[in-house]
């Protein structure tokens, strides 16, 4: 079983407000199969014991140091923790405090060592969670599956879901052609149709509310259509699920979706690309980091795609966004974490991407509020 703590956006920005003397950010990869974890923390140690000699060699204070390396040793002999993984585990400690991710992505091993964590990788993480629900949606039947990246999907429990069109709307048949004031024939299952998807719309309205992830529809006309000219889930995908049926398990029907899902993630990519094309002509788009570090420190970034595979190191000025290139230290810092940062603080939307996602190849690309 894969265990993880996908973050939120909330806990990206606690993180990304933290300064210390000493932040130390370690990317490991993991596996969820527990007899094989031990690799792992042997690989969480070595990086460990690096960001130790690093701050050693730099001459933090002796008891900043030793209170660092017990919160990471208290980490590393925590066997309960380490039974419980998943595909990579990022570790964020200072000589307060200490947090980890256990994260479905599969990433490399990273050592950063600054006043401050990196965060970037995470966005993978929140940008494509590989998550998402399933409602499968028919005349007889209804369920909210609920999709995960590696583990199996789970049917969503959900109080007040009809059992089907007909009990829901308290008949027997829905083309039955028996007059009812005007709901009659065709016309009278469309209209009782409707009925039957509002209900299930106000009933997992509570189980998706404040959640961002994708919700796929399986179904067939004319439910598809009706369930979504009601539907009032922001994050309704426009493709349909119509391979699947009732008689499909819930694991068929998360393995038809996954494709939908993949494609959604895609067009979102393919969106800000388009979108970066059409800023360029208009000057409102910018590759780069200097120009970004500036814009993001003034308001000025509307979405930003960053690599998530790269780090820049140096540092950026707090009040004027100035750019200073620099060498791995622990006097500098992930740039570009510290532009997604400001982005994000300023509200603008932001998206990890692998190089070839992102125009030009660079490291970063941003569209802007107003022209350069």
């Amino acid at each position: 079983m894969l265990y993880v703590d996908i973050p939120t956006l909330s806990d990206l920005r606690k993180l990304n407000e933290v300064r210390a003397d000493a932040c130390v950010s370690l990317y490991v990869p993991t596996t969820p199969v527990t007899q094989d974890v031990e690799a792992s923390r042997i690989e969480a140690g070595n990086l460990a014991k690096q960001a130790y000699e690093q701050l050693q060699a730099d001459g933090l204070d002796k008891r900043r140091l030793a209170a660092l390396g017990e919160q990471l040793d208290d980490l590393l002999d925590d066997d309960e923790f380490w039974r419980f993984q998943a595909n990579s585990l990022a570790i964020f400690a200072t000589p307060d405090t200490i947090q980890t991710f256990r994260l479905a992505n599969r990433l490399q091993p990273i050592i950063e060592v600054a006043d401050r964590f990196l965060t970037k990788p995470l966005m993978r993480a929140i940008t494509f969670a590989n998550d998402g629900f399933v409602l499968a949606l028919s005349e007889n039947d209804v369920r909210l599956i609920e999709i995960f990246p590696d583990l199996p999907p789970q049917r969503v429990q959900v109080p007040n879901l009809p059992k089907d069109a007909a009990s829901a709307v308290k008949v027997s048949l829905l083309n039955n052609r028996t007059s009812l004031r005007r709901v009659m024939g065709s016309e009278g299952q469309k209209v009782r149709l409707a009925q039957y998807a509002r209900m299930v719309d106000a009933a997992i309205r509570p189980i998706l509310s404040n959640r961002d992830a994708p919700l796929i529809l399986a179904a067939n006309e004319p439910v598809a259509a009706i369930f979504r000219s009601i539907n009032s889930y922001p994050n309704l995908v426009p493709d349909t699920l119509t391979v699947t049926n009732d008689r499909s398990t819930e694991a068929e029907i998360a393995a038809a979706a996954r494709p939908i899902l993949d494609a959604t993630y895609a067009r979102e990519i393919n969106e800000v690309k388009a979108l970066f094309e059409q800023r360029a002509s208009d000057r409102r788009a910018t590759t780069d980091i200097s120009d970004a570090a500036r814009l993001a420190t003034y308001g000025g970034i509307e979405t930003l795609l960053v690599n998530f595979d790269e780090v820049v190191h140096g540092t950026v000025d707090e009040d004027t966004g100035a750019v200073v290139f620099g060498e791995e230290g622990p006097d500098t810092y992930g740039i570009v974490d510290e532009i997604m940062a400001r982005a994000l603080a300023s509200g603008a939307r932001v998206l990890a991407a692998r190089k070839d996602d992102i125009p030009g190849g660079a490291s970063l690309a941003a569209t802007l509020r107003y022209p350069l």
